[in-house]
């Protein structure tokens, strides 16, 4: 395989998704996610696919396509990563009101979300801080 050639055209989302599986079963790095991966292929782990079918794929484990498979292992890694990365909490006052319908609007708690939900004031209790809302902010913004 010419890494020229292997460099520029799109990856087989299917060796993608393998090598996204690799890596979330061991968080390693080049060589040690190399070894998972021929144990996954070997043991047909990621969806019955073992070596000759990961070939069809884009996904050889020979000497010769090593350069270009860790070519796409090292971007996959990285994208990986920066999903993982962590999230800065700005507190801020809340300085409008929501109404209680919208505050108790919510589609899906575990799916992440843009929309920031605030509730209402509820009267204070003495000494209390007034009401917060949280917005998430990628680090280093």
């Amino acid at each position: 395989m010419d890494l020229r050639t292997a460099a520029t055209r799109d990856p087989d989302p299917e060796a993608v998704e393998f090598i996204r599986f690799c890596y979330r079963r061991r968080r390693v790095g080049w060589p040690e996610l190399y070894d998972e991966m021929c144990a996954v292929a070997a043991r047909g782990l990621f969806r019955g696919l073992v070596t000759d079918d990961l070939a069809a794929h884009g996904i050889g484990f020979s000497l010769f396509d090593t350069p270009a498979l860790a070519a796409l292992a090292a971007s996959i890694v990285v994208e990986e990563q920066a999903a993982r990365r962590p999230m800065t909490v700005v507190i801020t006052p809340v300085a409008e009101e929501v109404p209680t319908e919208a505050a108790t609007d919510i589609t899906s708690i575990d799916a992440p979300s843009d929309r920031v939900i605030a509730r209402p004031p509820v009267e204070p209790i003495r000494g209390s801080e007034p009401s917060v809302r949280l917005v998430a902010v990628p680090a280093g913004a």
